[in-house]
């Protein structure tokens, strides 16, 4: 199963390059790039602010267990998934990209185990806070 969500995805041209040229030639992602397929993309100064970007951080809370958590959405170089640094590469990172506060994604995992968290509230977006650049 790949990411699937209740809204439509919404990313900035910039994350959306990045992204694509990250990408390039690896079969290995193919839900990120139906994603940046399909996804509105948007000059970074007119992204909403609740939508999930490259570096926001933002409150979750699992579908299945109702744990709520702090993460931010970054690249693998920068990922600690204990710390809350949750790679756009992974089928977690993959399913959150784009997301609107409200939203829920579902994944599965590379072992199968499903998995699935509703966004609660932006608590930092690059892109709000006047960064069109990171």
């Amino acid at each position: 199963m790949s990411p699937t969500t209740c809204g439509e995805r919404t990313l900035t041209e910039l994350d959306h390059v990045r992204l694509s040229k990250l990408i390039e030639g690896k079969s290995a992602l193919p839900a990120l790039a139906d994603l940046l397929d399909t996804a509105d993309v948007v000059p970074a100064p007119d992204i909403a602010p609740e939508v999930i970007t490259m570096y926001s951080k933002f409150l979750v809370v699992d579908a299945h267990s109702g744990q709520r958590q702090e993460l931010t959405l970054c690249y693998s170089r920068d990922a600690a998934p204990g710390a809350g640094l949750v790679s756009v590469v992974s089928p977690v990172g993959t399913g959150l990209l784009g997301l609107r506060v409200g939203e829920t994604a579902r994944w599965r995992m590379p072992g199968g185990a499903e998995g699935g968290a509703r966004v609660l509230e932006m608590l930092f977006q690059p892109e709000a806070h006047g960064d069109f650049t990171t």
